[in-house]
Formats: C-alpha cells, sequence, structure tokens
C-alpha cells in the first residue's frame, strides 16, 4: 500500500519539557518505510517520542525477524514477535519453536501481536483461536506478556485468556476498538489497554469511553503504523511520530492534561514491558 508520508510536522504538540512518549506499538519493519526509514525516527525524536515498539507480527515469518534486525540496529527500537491472527493458517511447531528463539533476544519485550479477528476472517476462526492458544502459552512458557489484536472477537478472546490464565504474564489489547463494557471485562483480567488514532474517528464514541474509564496506571498510547493515521493526517501514512497527536486527543478525552498522559503512557508501557 502508498501513503504519502507526513513530514509538515510543525502543527504538532510537543511533548512537555523532560518528558516524552513511547510509541508502545508500529510497524517499522514494513516496506511502507524503506524509502525514510531513518528520517521517520528523527522526526519521531523531534517532537519528543523517545521509544517505539515495532511489531515482528505482519504476514510472513520474515516480519519478525527484521523487528528484530530493527531493535539490535537502534537503540529506541524494542521489537516483539508473533504470529497474527490473519496469518494463523501459517503456524506450524516449527514456527513456534523458531519464535521462542527470537523471544529470547535481549531487545524482544513481548510476543504477538496474536489474538482474533472475526471482521476480516482472513484465517479460519479455529484456527485462529489455536494460535492464540499456542502464543498464551508461548508467553507464559517465556514470562513475557502478549500483545492482542481483537476484531469483533471479544468473547472468544477472553474465554481463551482465561482458560489458558493469561492473566499471570499480562499484555495489552492494543490499539482498542471496542466499547466499555469490553474495556471493564480485559481490565479485570489485568490487561492494559492501548489507543490509536481511531479515537480521533467521528464514529468512534464508543472507544472514546472506553478509553475515559481506563484507569491511569493501565493506559496505553500507540499509532499502529503505517495503518490508521489521527486526524487531521486521516489517510496519509502514519509513523512515530504521530503518536503526539493522538496522546494530545486521549488528554481531551479523558479530562487531563497532555503532561499528565505523557508521563502516564510512558510509565505504564515501561512497566508492561519492562523498557530500561
Amino acid at each position: 500500500m502508498s501513503w504519502k508520508p507526513v513530514t509538515d510536522l510543525e502543527a504538532l504538540p510537543r511533548t512537555p519539557t523532560g518528558l516524552t512518549l513511547i510509541d508502545s506499538h508500529c510497524h517499522l519493519d514494513g516496506a511502507e518505510f524503506d524509502a525514510d526509514r531513518q528520517a521517520v525516527l528523527a522526526r519521531a525524536a523531534a517532537v519528543g517520542v523517545g521509544a517505539m515498539v515495532t511489531i515482528g507480527a505482519g504476514g510472513s515469518m520474515e516480519s519478525n525477524r527484521r523487528a528484530v534486525v530493527l531493535a539490535r540496529t537502534f537503540p529506541v527500537v524494542f521489537a516483539t514477535v508473533g504470529i497474527h491472527p490473519h496469518d494463523a493458517s501459517i503456524m506450524t511447531d516449527e514456527s513456534i519453536d523458531t519464535l521462542r528463539t527470537m523471544a529470547r533476544e535481549p531487545k524482544v519485550v513481548a510476543i504477538g501481536e496474536t489474538g482474533l479477528d472475526y471482521h476480516y476472517d482472513h484465517s479460519p476462526r479455529p484456527q485462529q483461536r489455536e494460535a492464540f492458544r499456542r502464543f498464551v502459552q508461548l508467553a507464559r512458557e517465556l514470562g513475557q506478556p502478549l500483545i492482542v489484536h481483537l476484531r469483533q472477537a471479544d468473547d472468544d478472546a477472553l474465554a481463551i485468556l482465561r482458560e489458558e490464565h493469561a492473566g499471570e504474564v499480562g499484555g495489552v489489547i492494543h490499539c482498542f476498538s471496542s466499547d466499555a463494557r469490553a474495556a471493564r471485562a480485559f481490565l479485570d483480567l489485568g490487561f492494559f489497554l492501548s489507543f490509536s488514532g481511531i479515537i480521533t474517528f467521528k464514529t468512534a464514541e464508543p472507544v472514546r469511553e472506553a478509553a475515559r474509564i481506563t484507569p491511569a496506571d493501565r493506559l496505553l498510547v500507540e499509532t499502529d503504523a503505517p495503518y490508521l493515521a489521527p486526524i487531521p493526517y486521516r489517510g496519509r501514512r502514519n509513523e512515530p511520530a504521530l503518536v503526539v497527536q493522538t496522546a494530545a486527543v486521549l488528554a481531551d478525552i479523558r479530562g487531563e492534561s497532555f503532561e499528565a498522559v505523557t508521563a502516564n503512557t510512558r510509565e505504564n508501557t515501561r512497566r508492561l514491558l519492562r523498557l530500561p
């Protein structure tokens, strides 16, 4: 997919002096960043994004390898490894073994993204559920948190997380796109909720309500770049610098200061993923 990059960042808010944001979920390994990845990282630093977590579940297993290399290469980048529910049909015992080895890399901080996607159904639902169980088991084996992707599958996901005792390692429901009822259920399991540019969309009032009721110590913020650029950048390629726009809107939604949201989401991400 080809999007026009956002390079006109003058209108973006800047993080408060002495504070930095963490983009808790992006896909820097994607081909969308091959032409200007260094510039993307520079723009993020310029607006106060101090770290980012690149998710190694983006199609083939090669995405995981690229994510790990990026984390090795750039001090501000951390990685996760897993298989996206869209691609659950590629999961094998061999791929699980490979990911187990990758997950022991020093800068791999979580398992995922994994989960269920009943909106697109790119992989059969039984295979999605089996893969999700396997990755919860792997996370528990390694003592690492989970990065969970969910679309229209809250009840099945909650059942699997409970049955597999996922609360023992915890994790985050990334790019939260459900409502306050679902938010409370995942929070009760001990999970964090991460909010993306979706909270800026006109039709996303249920997601905004979920953001309002999320405790300050369970709140994360992300871009999911290159996807889901926040308004007013909708339709452009998203990138980690734009997490500041989402964080500013999140602060308005919650009736909190930008400084408070910056500090809380940074500390929460560091605590969940054990970042330095």
